[in-house]
């Protein structure tokens, strides 16, 4: 039988080149200042490889009166949720700045599973993207 090349926009990709990675980051952070700022206290945009990963800091949300024999002392408590991020969404570069492939972070599985956008296609751009992540924010 004859092997068939076929498109799977969740496997291999292209190292992001430095350039790319600048452009990317500057793109991703000025969407989140112009669209959803107040819903987070820091945005970080890392790059690894093909990968781009986009997480959320946001102020925690604490509830009165605070637990101390389960959640230890309330300013340590709250430090290390302020510490923890978010996990928006992990995009995947093929070489085209606007036509990136989407993972989002399960909680349950601790690991990225595949995902289309929400118009159904496999790819978009990050400013897409962060807007799919962003239900994270509400």
């Amino acid at each position: 039988m004859k092997k068939v090349w076929s498109y799977n926009p969740h496997a291999g990709g292209k190292k992001v080149p430095p350039a790319i990675q600048e452009r990317i980051r500057n793109r991703i952070l000025a969407h989140a200042e112009n669209n959803y700022s107040g819903k987070y206290r820091e945005i970080d945009v890392r790059f690894k490889n093909q990968f781009c990963y986009i997480d959320a800091y946001s102020e925690p949300v604490i509830f009165e009166p605070h637990n101390e024999e389960l959640f230890g002392p309330r300013e340590q408590y709250i430090e290390a949720l302020r510490n923890r991020p978010t996990h928006l969404v992990r995009i995947r570069f093929f070489g085209d700045e606007d036509a990136w492939s989407i993972a989002f972070y399960t909680y349950s599985h601790e690991k990225y599973e595949p995902s289309s956008f929400d118009n159904g296609s496999w790819t978009g751009t990050p400013e897409q993207a962060f807007d799919i992540g962003s239900v994270y924010l509400d």
